[in-house]
């Protein structure tokens, strides 16, 4: 895919009261329908973390292995879920359909995302746990898939394991390159460096996916559960239900990366990690390919509030 040459970084600002308070950097790449590069802003060829944004991929190599489940459970595999009663029940179920304990996930334990679901846990005396951390669902997956293929489940989460050996491959198969730099995610499992060329020829090929396969079985889960997906409130969820047929994931560190079913794709990457810039950058690219966003306003525009109420904005100034 032909690749223009990298133009100004500034990718969003913030404004308040009518001045630029601030400005992110960051680097866009937006492809359209036949794969070839409509937006290229930044070095699209520098290797970044996926972060969560490289769950899509990690669920497709999953089902490959011989995972199966239904698309909620399925999208759950792919999430960051928020950690809400919908989410855990879901994680539970994945467990018990293989036969699996919570005490045998290995990622970090942490609190529910979503506010008004952790204070109630944390008021009914619950505390940090592995199974409402917002990766649980993939590493259910994980187990999972490790009971299906006859593997050992205590150390799924090292590198040289079979399983992330297998998931290793099938990141390369979908990106089209070479994975440059292993490192550990803050879930504790392995994540993937790829350019954002290779991230977004990964999110091209799983929204073409037929149905049936690995990667359309993915795609049709992702864009049929998008509560699994994200939770209430959150930008991920509001971004799928508005648009129909979109394939998305969010990741930390200020990564998203979006495909439709046509193959126009946009994956971001904004430079100081800021969650805030994403969502308008990823609007703001996907209006450039001529998708409709008008019902998404406040992803478009995020406002800046003082006292309560709206002073400025996040914009995309792509």
């Amino acid at each position: 895919m032909p690749v223009c040459s990298p133009a100004v970084t500034i990718v969003a600002e913030v404004t308040r009261s009518g001045l630029v308070e601030s400005v992110h950097h960051g680097s866009v790449l937006a492809l359209d329908g036949a794969g070839t590069a409509a937006i290229s802003i930044g070095d699209v060829e520098r290797p970044v973390y996926g972060r969560s944004s490289n769950k899509p991929l990690q669920a497709v190599a999953m089902v490959y292995a011989g995972l199966n489940l239904p698309p909620d459970l399925l999208a759950l595999v792919a999430a960051s879920h928020s950690g809400e009663p919908r989410h855990l029940e879901g994680v539970r179920r994945i467990l018990a359909t293989y036969s699996l304990s919570e005490h045998q996930l290995q990622n970090t334990a942490d609190l529910p995302l979503d506010a008004a679901t952790q204070i109630a846990y944390v008021r009914g005396g619950g505390k940090k746990s592995a199974l409402t951390q917002n990766c649980s669902g993939k590493h259910a997956g994980m187990l999972a898939t490790c009971v299906v293929n006859g593997w050992p489940t205590d150390g799924y989460l090292d590198e040289q394991h079979p399983l992330q050996r297998i998931i290793t491959g099938y990141v390369k198969q979908l990106a089209g390159e070479g994975v440059r730099y292993v490192g550990v995610d803050g879930c504790g499992a392995p994540v993937h460096a790829l350019s954002l060329i290779g991230l977004a020829r990964a999110f091209r090929t799983i929204a073409l996916g037929e149905a049936g396969t690995p990667e359309g079985l993915v795609a049709a889960a992702m864009r049929t559960e998008p509560e699994m997906l994200g939770g209430r409130g959150r930008d991920i969820t509001q971004l799928v239900r508005a648009l129909p047929g979109i394939v998305a994931k969010d990741g930390a560190e200020g990564v998203y990366a979006a495909a439709l079913p046509d193959g126009r794709t946009v994956v971001l990457k904004i430079d100081d990690g800021a969650g805030r810039a994403r969502p308008p950058v990823l609007l703001a690219a996907l209006a450039q390919l001529g998708v409709d966003v008008s019902s998404l306003p406040e992803l478009a525009h995020p406002p800046v509030l003082g006292h309560g109420r709206p002073v400025g904005e996040v914009r995309a100034v792509i």
